[in-house]
């Protein structure tokens, strides 16, 4: 976990300067944009956080807006609203369709398109999945999807449901109780979601009814919350930093305090699988950081 702040790893005397002089000329032609992207990248090279945590540039697919990771796999959205699934080090683009919002899972992939439209990715294609319209959804729970629409209402899809769907249909997704502008799910431990208030709320998912346990607002405020597929929690504030619930267990599920995570630049959306918090920052590049 990390805990503690930046520190600059040890290069020779001089090394890391002479690089950047050397960086400098070739940097004259790029744009205000594309120099801060480049900056950012070589002074990252040069950075570390420390304390069980390492944070390293990852696979780019320049501007990044969003990123999810979920049973192995990582999915993401550019600035040009395309779909990305990451490959080794390669990121392939999904097919033509813009979406703003896309979500890996048990459930498989789904996203959601700049008109709220939600779809599912079936055989190398999105398929239409009218019912819904949604801003944001998540394919992260024990079968379930969820997701939240522009006016902040809570929608589930149960697990038999979403599994079986193939073909372009209507969906009957079932409505949950409250009122949330970004939802996110795992098998293990339940659902997190944060309000325009940014307060913080937790519940569990019937994952074949898609009924609820009642809603625990936890301490703290965020923009959004990503759970990971064994139950680790993290969020992102309005000011770009990241934070990570402490204390989650079977009987304490909703966890008992906030650790904040380093890092070397503002934040705007992160996801956790398997050891990896994958990291979009403001500039739209994406870390990669090693539990």
């Amino acid at each position: 976990m990390c805990q503690r702040g930046i520190k600059v790893t040890h290069v020779s005397k001089g090394s890391s300067s002479t690089k950047i002089q050397r960086f400098i000329p070739l940097a004259n032609g790029l744009t205000d944009n594309m120099k801060s992207f480049a900056v950012f990248l070589l002074v990252l090279r040069y950075l570390s956080v420390s304390h069980g945590c390492t944070c390293m540039e990852g696979p780019q697919q320049f501007p990044a807006v969003q990123i999810d990771a979920g049973q192995g796999n990582v999915v993401m959205t550019d600035g040009n609203n395309y779909a990305y699934f990451l490959l080794g080090s390669q990121w392939y683009k999904m097919g033509s369709l813009n979406l703003k919002h896309v979500s890996v899972g048990p459930a498989g992939i789904w996203g959601v398109d700049l008109n709220n439209r939600v779809y599912k990715y079936v055989a190398g294609s999105f398929v239409f999945a009218n019912g819904e319209s949604l801003q944001q959804v998540d394919a992260g729970g024990d079968g379930q999807v969820v997701g939240v629409t522009d006016t902040s209402t809570i929608h589930c899809l149960k697990s038999t449901i979403a599994s079986d769907y193939r073909k372009q249909s209507t969906l009957s997704w079932t409505t949950i109780t409250g009122g949330l502008m970004y939802f996110s799910c795992s098998s293990k431990y339940g659902c997190w979601g944060v309000n325009s208030l940014q307060n913080i709320y937790f519940t569990r998912v019937t994952p074949s009814t898609c009924g609820i346990s009642g809603w625990i607002q936890v301490d703290g405020l965020a923009v959004m919350v990503e759970i990971g597929t064994d139950g680790s929690v993290f969020v992102v504030t309005r000011g770009g930093e990241v934070f990570q619930r402490q204390g989650i267990d079977s009987s304490t599920p909703q966890g008992t305090s906030w650790t904040k995570i380093p890092m070397p630049s503002r934040i705007s959306h992160v996801s956790y699988d398997r050891g990896n918090l994958w990291v979009v920052t403001d500039y739209g590049t994406i870390l990669k950081c090693l539990y």
